[in-house]
């Protein structure tokens, strides 16, 4: 199995530069993809601190690199109106040559509702509208002029059983859940009742590409993941100084 590594830069408690440094790093390294969040203040640390809004940066990084793929880990679908979040992710496939990966979820943190003026609603019926958005941004996708350079590849983030994995077994080219080491069965539950979501609509689960989110301290961990099916692991660095160096075990591991 080819497996991806991924870094995801959190977009706080940094200078802009911090940023481009950390992705110009991430690329010369030999990392497959670089992601950022969706979010408007930071999640940790000072609550007030510098943060940087993700789909800009989409932009920018669209055209400082080469190689990486790149995204959001995840986008908020409460904050755009969906045709407009399909435009400016095609937008963005563009100038990147066919790199993105549209990195979506349902959004969860009620700060950035309450500070931009968004309805928090319930964690239901966010995943309701959700589910009522994705349809029309691949139907938005198929109409656009110029059309996408490749069929954009979706990425879905979460474990919800009853709503999350259901919409990532009809939607998603990438499922994104974050790996506890100290509960591992936790994620491979999660993993096997995905599979199970794919078999209920009758799609082979082997389509979905499984991706970990993880602390980096956790390369013993890796070949027992990998034979699980995970092919991707995504580690997060924060500002301001985004240690690409603390990854080299994980380069080392997958002999880059």
């Amino acid at each position: 199995m080819s497996v991806r590594l991924a870094v995801q830069l959190h977009p706080q408690h940094a200078e802009y530069d911090d940023l481009r440094r950390a992705v110009a790093e991430i690329e010369d390294a030999g990392f497959d993809a670089v992601y950022n969040w969706d979010h408007f203040y930071p999640l940790y640390g000072e609550p007030e601190g510098k943060h940087f809004e993700a789909w800009t940066m989409l932009g920018a990084w669209a055209e400082q690199t080469e190689r990486l793929e790149i995204g959001c880990l995840v986008t908020c679908n409460s904050y755009r109106n969906p045709d407009l979040l399909a435009d400016m992710a095609r937008t963005v496939d563009h100038m990147s040559g066919g790199r993105l990966v549209f990195g979506i979820g349902s959004g969860w943190f009620e700060k950035d509702y309450t500070e931009y003026g968004y309805e928090f609603g319930t964690a239901g019926g966010r995943l309701d509208h959700l589910a009522e958005t994705l349809p029309r941004i691949e139907a938005r996708w198929d109409v656009l002029n110029p059309a996408p350079t490749r069929k954009i590849p979706v990425l879905i983030g979460g474990g919800g059983e009853q709503k999350t994995l259901r919409l990532v077994a009809r939607h998603a080219d990438t499922w994104h859940y974050f790996y506890n080491g100290d509960k591992p069965d936790g994620y491979l539950h999660k993993l096997d009742v995905m599979r199970q979501r794919c078999e209920e609509i009758d799609r082979d689960p082997t389509t979905v590409t499984v991706s970990a989110g993880l602390d980096a301290s956790l390369v013993d961990h890796a070949d027992r993941l990998v034979e699980a099916g995970v092919s991707e692991f995504t580690f997060g660095l924060n500002g301001p100084d985004y240690d690409v160096d603390s990854l080299k075990p994980w380069l080392d591991w997958a002999g880059r």
